[in-house]
């Protein structure tokens, strides 16, 4: 994938896997294990790894794979298999639709926001933003110059204020302007994962309250550079609520991008975007085949 290629992970990882397998007259079990190391230091977690590994070992001799080179090609076959989730990749097209972004502040949250807001307009829809991370000082503000950026109108209140009231708010504008698009952006207070809970429902509440007939997502922010926290953080998020897909940022980077493969794998959940830059076009539909394929350079 060209916009992925000359990216860091995919450069390192792309490079280590070629020199394990360059000059190699036939698979031993040095190389296996010198895959599996390259794996783990691209912070595939050590169960993917090893499920990767072991299905790599067990195609050899059930494919009669003789050759580094398709040990590498079926390795890639792996690898894209675990992550494709077909069309749970795709963002619900359905109108109108209401989308709840969630995640620990500094993750790229409201960013991500601003630049999906973008993506949407450029397909033609009406979008509007909410303000419902009411809890961190000028979160609103920040969200108000992205959604500035991106052309669109933000509902917002005081800091302080009522996060379900901001939503109730903004579902009335929704409505009331027929726009296809409503983003809600939510406070990140995991480590307070009670009140968040309770705060989380209490805006599903009003949502399904108010506006029954909208389609849902419901999508964590996750910071790449971040590594294994990223996979804490979607084990705590989930256990909070229903996810529908995972929004991968700051790729571009960071040589922990194999952490895609770990969630997709550990919690069979879907990356729908990947944040690639600081522009306002840098958030990429996530195509697991892509993606793989900037791994092995192809």
């Amino acid at each position: 994938m060209a916009v992925f290629q000359k990216k860091s992970f995919f450069g390192s990882l792309s490079q280590k896997i070629g020199d394990a397998i360059m000059g190699r007259p036939s698979i031993d079990e040095e190389l296996l294990e010198e895959l599996e190391e390259i794996l783990i230091q691209a912070d595939i977690g050590m169960g993917t790894t090893l499920k990767i590994t072991e299905s790599l070992r067990n195609d050899i001799k059930k494919q009669y794979i003789s050759t580094p080179e398709g040990a590498r090609a079926q390795l890639q076959n792996i690898i894209t298999e675990l992550v494709d989730k077909k069309e749970r990749h795709l963002l619900n097209k359905a109108t109108p639709l209401i989308i709840l972004m969630i995640g620990v502040n500094g993750g790229g949250k409201t960013t991500s926001i601003g630049k999906l807001a973008k993506v949407c307009k450029d397909e033609g829809k009406t979008v509007l933003l909410a303000a419902a991370d009411t809890f961190r000082a000028a979160a609103s503000e920040q969200l108000e110059v992205w959604g500035n950026r991106s052309g669109v109108n933000v509902i917002r209140h005081k800091e302080g204020a009522d996060p379900s009231a901001v939503i109730y708010d903004a579902i009335q504008s929704a409505k009331a302007k027929k726009i296809d698009v409503l983003i809600c952006d939510t406070a990140g207070r995991l480590q307070n994962k009670k009140n968040l809970m309770i705060e989380l429902g209490k805006m599903n509440k009003v949502i399904d309250r108010e506006y029954p007939e909208a389609a849902r997502e419901t999508l964590l922010v996750l910071d790449a550079t971040t590594g294994k926290n990223a996979v804490s953080q979607t084990k705590e998020f989930g256990e909070i609520t229903d996810l529908t897909g995972i929004i991968l940022t700051k790729l571009d980077g960071t040589a922990k991008g194999g952490i895609i493969i770990t969630i997709a794998d550990e919690f069979d959940m879907a990356v729908k975007f990947i944040g690639v830059g600081e522009g306002m076009n840098d958030l990429k539909v996530f195509n697991p085949e892509e993606f793989v394929g900037g791994i092995f350079n192809e």
